[in-house]
């Protein structure tokens, strides 16, 4: 059913002003921590209570619309007290009493509720259980077993404390996070979307299985700035996938191209699925050098993808995008087209050198990219002034009118896309606070690492199967949160860095978006593609095999992850780039001998030399790569010669 008029106006209204709210903490600064992320929780629950109605579309809906004012005036009526008792909250530490207990109840049902109604059941159950557990943990024998707390402790935990509910994920979400979901929506509205596709068209387009490339490089472009792998798909996929299909690519290898390429906007900086700022606020680093440290592993993956692309499209005989659908170079590089990507671009760097805080660096892109707006309508209006030859007497349409659309356009998409990620935080808050609580992150660390002998790459791979399972059917985001509260913790107390650790586990997370069974950017490529799951989820983890292997060279080459010009740096990025080239044969269906046998044996060896911390295993590796790309072009020369032949 549609949404009632009067809701949707009301929705439309309070998004601008969580939108403003968050434009404003960006030009002003925050305010104190527990006011700024209170005010913030209380638009984010009005406007998903709008945005996701209860029981709408069935005989019930009444009953949900009257469920739905009970819940958000319950809820922000508990916010507004938390705003006004901020000070008492911080400095006398109030013990808990009935009218604290019913406010908690009421967020905590307000958020797991929404978490459902917007992502499915899996997230909220998990804040489910952490809840019980907490409360319950004393009747439960072993290890996992703690002395329990009761609910009013975990009351003063959640509501009057700043490390419960209001805590640092809530801060980071109400904050840094808010303001570049909103850069990035300037971004892409501004006509940055098209520009990116079109530049995508014009680099690959007529080269080799140009159309996956195509995929691979918007997908990327696209999500360097959203973060967001399942928006990438929907977005990204609906042009990548038909355009295809339509050139003869199997259906489940062109929704498996768009889910893998989507997975990688998770991976990029500078917003990797707001990890990049969650994972700084844990760590305790400055997010320039978490977006570094991202930098080349992100570089490997996409280089992986593309080359594994090539090496398919070749062994597969795949088409190229015909000439009549690339766009000229003339087209693509017009100041009407660049005027708002560079600008938004250049403030973000600007503020950023300038020392600025991240939130207001990001206010200066978004002030770029409406700059670059009035840019693009002035250029415009030169040309079609130009090409009419029209007299000076004329009128011409208003230029401000598209520009307001435009921007009101990304407030309303980036506030919408802020709301999932606020509920989904708010909620991943709730979880690591119970965690923390009862220490069960500290004792499973314990219980993976055992008496600390094991191998690294054995604990890593426990600790890797375990956060693809964690985080199957979770947005990323929360699924990092997660495993960076539980699992982490493991990888840190064997020596690894803190960094590498984070970064290990947030790789694993991400993966389970096209991981069977519950491979959430397949599904999608799959309805995209018109393709059964199975299929699509098969060849989207041969495409991108790689990146479950990418993470263990963090483990075994640790400087991968701090960009320099040291020796150590460069073996990391030489290593990782022969590793991932030997896997895209590989997986691409390489041949240089009639026997398969024998060519999966010839490309595994390059890359388990590869991977060798050693001098030694780098040039044998290279020099073994080299060989084998000598002997495949022979091989296909020959296979062609044959097939003219005949």
């Amino acid at each position: 059913m549609a949404m009632h008029p009067l809701r949707s106006q009301a929705a439309t209204a309070l998004t601008l002003a969580l939108s403003l709210f968050v434009l404003g903490t960006a030009i002003f600064g925050a305010r104190d921590a527990l006011v700024q992320r209170s005010i913030f929780l209380g638009l984010v629950i009005l406007v998903a209570l709008l945005r996701y109605p209860l029981l709408n579309g069935t005989p019930w809906w009444r009953l949900g619309v009257a469920i739905d004012a009970a819940l958000g005036l319950l809820a922000t009526a508990s916010c507004v007290w938390v705003v006004l008792n901020a000070d008492t909250i911080m400095n006398s530490l109030p013990t808990a009493g009935t009218l604290h207990i019913g406010m908690t109840i009421v967020l905590v049902v307000t958020i797991l509720d929404l978490s459902r109604r917007a992502i499915g059941l899996i997230f909220p159950a998990m804040v489910a259980v952490g809840l019980a557990y907490a409360l319950l943990g004393q009747h439960i024998p072993g290890p996992l077993g703690h002395r329990g707390f009761d609910v009013y402790f975990i009351t003063e935990t959640l509501l009057l404390s700043d490390i419960g509910l209001w805590g640092s994920l809530l801060g980071v979400a109400a904050t840094i996070i808010a303001i570049f979901s909103l850069f990035g929506a300037f971004l892409l509205h501004s006509g940055g979307g098209a520009t990116f596709m079109d530049l995508a068209l014009r680099v690959s387009g007529r080269s080799t299985g140009g159309a996956a490339k195509i995929a691979t490089i918007a997908s990327g472009l696209f999500g360097m700035v959203s973060g967001s792998a399942v928006g990438n798909v929907a977005t990204t996929g609906a042009f990548t996938i038909p355009l295809m299909k339509r050139l003869g690519y199997p259906a489940s290898l062109a929704g498996a191209v768009e889910a893998v390429a989507s997975t990688g906007g998770q991976l990029a900086p500078p917003i990797m699925g707001a990890a990049a700022f969650i994972m700084a606020e844990i760590i305790g680093s400055d997010y320039l050098s978490i977006a570094a440290a991202a930098a080349l592993p992100a570089a490997l993956f996409y280089w992986g993808v593309f080359a594994t692309v090539h090496v398919t499209a070749q062994e597969e005989k795949l088409g190229q995008v015909p000439d009549d659908q690339i766009p000229a170079w003339a087209t693509i590089l017009r100041v009407d087209r660049l005027a708002s990507i560079v600008l938004s671009i250049a403030g973000l760097t600007i503020g950023i050198l300038q020392g600025m805080s991240l939130q207001t660096a990001a206010f200066y892109g978004i002030a770029g990219a409406v700059a670059g707006m009035f840019v693009a309508a002035v250029s415009q209006r030169l040309q079609s002034t130009s090409a009419k030859k029209s007299p000076p007497t004329e009128k011409h349409p208003n230029m401000l009118a598209p520009i307001l659309r435009q921007a009101r356009s990304a407030l309303d998409e980036g506030a919408t896309g802020l709301i999932i990620v606020g509920i989904l935080l708010a909620g991943a808050q709730i979880l690591v606070s119970m965690i923390n609580l009862t220490g069960v992150g500290v004792t499973l660390s314990s219980m993976i690492v055992g008496d600390g002998n094991a191998p690294v790459l054995m604990i890593g791979l426990v600790v890797a199967l375990v956060c693809m399972i964690m985080g199957m059917g979770i947005p990323t985001t929360a699924a990092y949160v997660l495993v960076a509260a539980t699992l982490a913790p493991a990888l840190i107390k064997i020596g690894v860095s803190p960094i590498a650790a984070h970064m290990f586990v947030f790789y694993y997370a991400t993966l389970s978006v096209i991981t069977p069974p519950v491979c959430v950017g397949v599904f999608v490529a799959a309805g995209l593609a018109g393709e059964r799951w199975v299929a699509v989820a098969r060849r989207a983890v041969t495409l991108g095999a790689v990146t479950y292997v990418i993470p263990f060279l963090f483990l075994l080459y640790p400087l991968m992850l701090t960009p320099s010009f040291s020796v150590g740096y460069f073996e990391a990025a030489l290593s990782g780039a022969i590793f991932v080239a030997s896997f895209a044969y590989l997986f691409g269906g390489a041949r240089v001998s009639r026997w398969r046998f024998v060519d999966i044996a010839a490309w595994l060896s390059i890359a388990v030399l590869a991977t060798v911390p050693t001098q030694a295993g780098l040039v044998l590796s290279a020099m073994g790569l080299a060989l084998m790309i000598w002997l495949r072009h022979r091989h296909r020369v020959t296979s062609l010669s044959c097939q003219k032949a005949v």
